[in-house]
């Protein structure tokens, strides 16, 4: 049996996903021109919808925010040694707690108090939905795979419960909330640049993209730069040598999902506080799994993570697109697409490092290593 490869670091984290970015490309190009479309064509068209106007790359940006919440919660659960799929569920929650803080409070508190508010109670909500599956895996032996998996539906569930028998606006069929008050509503980027005088479309890119960067780096500092963060990446590399070097896991397990249910539970500010501007069913609309893939492609670091989000933007966007430029494109296609980048970044992830790794000998690589 072949043993798994060991690149450098550099190659692991920036030229392999490249590398399988590219195979995916390729073979997606493959099935595009069977089915009877010009794939050179299909890849401009989608870039150029992503990145081809102000109006797309705000999408591709408002998108890409929500993924970097995402991916991020995903791999600060991996490194703690969980395998978090229940960012949907704590997503779902995050936009409940930031609803339920707007509904009771925004039209008494300014936006300079109420918008901290929200934040804090959409992180608040998912830390909760996913520090009680990271508890029942800690002191009960409870998988967190499928307790994160239930714990979608219960969000779900909880969420339209609320909406349709205590949240809904009196005399409205849908279910939703009544709108917040001005003060609960995060400015648009559009918004802040028309004040400094520049001219910019309006979309649903508003500031909460700072607070995704933000986010990134944070992550970035407490996994690499404390020793909480060396704790919780040595648990998750091997729990029973860091059980040897005097650190208690099962708190750090805990600690895992908490904070990376509060940083899903951040796509509520995003959706909720930045566009909608009331609560609404199922507005997270998939991104806790596509969190999933933004993770793998990503390496589980929060730099591959924001240029993987950056990548998804651009495919959600640049899809949209697609379906209107090119007759008889569909969705479907651009679906297909994102899952061949799965598939290359996360099953199929190693498949190319023999080759690469030799080739990297070849050029003289590691001889002094």
């Amino acid at each position: 049996m072949s043993q798994p490869v060991e690149l450098p670091r550099w190659m692991d984290v920036a030229l392999l996903p490249a590398v399988n970015l590219a195979i995916a490309l390729l073979v997606a190009g493959g099935v595009v021109a069977l089915v009877g479309f010009e794939p050179l064509q299909v890849l401009g068209l989608l870039i150029k919808g992503a990145f081809g106007s102000q109006a797309g790359i705000s999408y591709t940006l408002y998108y890409a925010t929500t993924f970097v919440f995402t991916g991020l919660a995903v791999a600060v659960a991996f490194h703690g040694g969980q395998f978090n799929i229940g960012g949907e569920g704590q997503a779902i929650m995050g936009g409940l707690g930031a609803g339920v803080v707007a509904l009771a409070l925004s039209e008494h508190l300014p936006a300079a108090l109420m918008l901290p508010l929200m934040v804090l109670a959409a992180a608040g909500f998912g830390a909760v939905w996913g520090g009680i599956p990271g508890a029942l895996q800690a002191w009960r032996g409870s998988h967190t795979v499928i307790t994160t998996i239930m714990f979608n539906f219960i969000a779900s569930a909880v969420v339209g419960y609320l909406l349709v028998n205590q949240l809904k606006e009196p005399g409205n069929m849908t279910p939703e909330s009544r709108a917040f008050a001005d003060s609960a509503r995060l400015p648009g980027v559009h918004d802040v640049l028309a004040r400094i005088g520049i001219e910019w479309p309006s979309t649903p890119l508003n500031l909460s993209v700072l607070l995704a960067i933000a986010a990134a780096v944070l992550v970035w500092l407490a996994l690499w730069k404390t020793r909480g963060g060396y704790a919780l990446r040595a648990v998750g590399f091997s729990p029973d040598a860091a059980v040897y070097g005097g650190i208690q896991p099962k708190g750090l397990v805990v600690m895992a999902m908490a904070a990376s249910g509060a940083l899903a539970g951040l796509v509520g500010v995003n959706e909720i506080a930045g566009v909608h501007g009331r609560l609404i069913p199922d507005f997270v609309a998939g991104a806790g799994f596509a969190g999933i893939a933004v993770s793998l492609i990503g390496r589980n670091h929060p730099g591959g993570i924001v240029l993987a989000a950056l990548l998804f933007g651009a495919l959600y966007q640049g899809g949209s697109e697609l379906a209107f430029e090119i007759s008889g494109f569909s969705r479907d296609m651009v679906f297909m697409l994102q899952g061949l980048i799965v598939l290359f970044a996360g099953a199929m992830a190693q498949v190319a490092a023999p080759a690469l790794f030799k080739a990297y000998k070849a050029l003289g690589g590691g001889r002094h290593g």
